[in-house]
């Protein structure tokens, strides 16, 4: 479960603007650009992410006009879903 007060935690938010490919989704302010979830920790749970996604040809998941990850505001969302996503796999594997 997420820590109901995480949106006054330093750990909940990173940006680091010296990457060379800051930002690197278009549609977030960049001073609300998160970078902790760099790579989107939802990416496994394929089309339950709940973002914003296509599939390429050959069927990989292209995730580059989702901003679910990258705006500060959503690290509760991601915190959630990646419980949910755990619960689950534990619940298929029992």
């Amino acid at each position: 479960m997420c820590d109901p007060d995480w949106k006054n935690k330093n750990y909940a938010f990173f940006a680091n603007k010296e990457c060379e490919y800051f930002p690197c989704h278009k549609g977030v302010p960049e001073e609300d650009f998160n970078c902790l979830f760099c790579y989107c920790p939802l990416y496994f749970t394929g089309d339950k992410c709940g973002g914003r996604f296509s599939y390429t040809k050959k069927g990989v998941k292209n995730c580059m006009d989702c901003p679910i990850p990258h705006r500060r505001e959503n690290y509760g969302y991601i915190i959630e879903r990646l419980t949910e996503a755990m619960e689950s796999l534990r619940t298929e594997n029992n």
